[in-house]
C-alpha cells in the first residue's frame, strides 16, 4: 500500500515538473530580463526530474522517439520561428533546453533496462 502511495506521489511530482517546465520556458521567453544561466538551470533541473520520475519503462521508446523528433527538428524550426519573432525562437529553444535532459535521463534508463536483460 505504501508503494502505491509513493508511486502516485512520484507521478504527481513528475506531472507538476512537466507543467512547470513548459510554463517556465514560456515565461522566460516572454520576459527577456530573466533570460540567462539561472533560468536555463531551472529548465535543465526540471527536465531531469521529468526524465527521472515521470517516464516509466513501458513509455521509454515512445518518449525517446518524441524527444528525438523535437531535438532534430529544433534547427530548422528555430530558424523559422526566429524569423517570425525572436520570442518564438527563444521559447522553442527553452522547450528544447527542458526536453534534452529528460531525453538523456530516459536514454540512460533504456540502456540500463537493456543491460538487465
Amino acid at each position: 500500500m505504501a508503494k502505491k502511495a509513493l508511486a502516485a506521489d512520484r507521478q504527481k511530482i513528475g506531472h507538476y515538473a512537466f507543467i512547470a517546465g513548459i510554463v517556465v520556458a514560456i515565461i522566460v521567453a516572454l520576459i527577456p530580463q530573466i533570460r540567462g544561466d539561472p533560468s536555463t538551470w531551472v529548465l535543465v533541473i526540471l527536465g531531469v526530474i521529468v526524465g527521472w520520475v515521470n517516464i516509466k519503462a513501458k513509455e521509454i521508446t515512445e518518449f525517446l522517439v518524441a524527444a528525438l523528433v523535437l531535438l532534430i527538428s529544433f534547427g530548422m524550426t528555430a530558424l523559422t520561428l526566429a524569423s517570425l519573432h525572436t520570442t518564438l525562437g527563444v521559447m522553442w529553444g527553452n522547450v528544447i533546453t527542458f526536453v534534452a535532459p529528460a531525453a538523456i535521463i530516459v536514454a540512460i534508463k533504456a540502456v540500463y533496462v537493456l543491460a538487465e536483460k
